[in-house]
């Protein structure tokens, strides 16, 4: 297996060598990376949170732990 493995890039799909001479890997370019760092600041992607269920009979969501002062 020598061949150069070339991925799509996730923000503009220009195709961009996946290894470790490509500092930007999976981006082709800084300006790509950084530009999906700026969608995640600006809470354009998110990542779905399922809330815990109940405590079981009690009818209250289980509370953390109090941190210690």
């Amino acid at each position: 297996m020598s061949g150069v493995r070339e991925v799509p890039c996730p923000k503009c799909g220009q195709f961009a060598v996946f290894a470790p001479s490509n500092p930007y890997r999976p981006f082709c370019s800084a300006r790509c990376r950084e530009h999906d760092l700026g969608d995640w600041g600006n809470e354009r992607f998110r990542i779905e949170v399922h809330p815990e269920p109940e405590a079981e009979g009690t009818g209250v969501m289980p509370q953390p732990p109090e941190e210690a002062i």
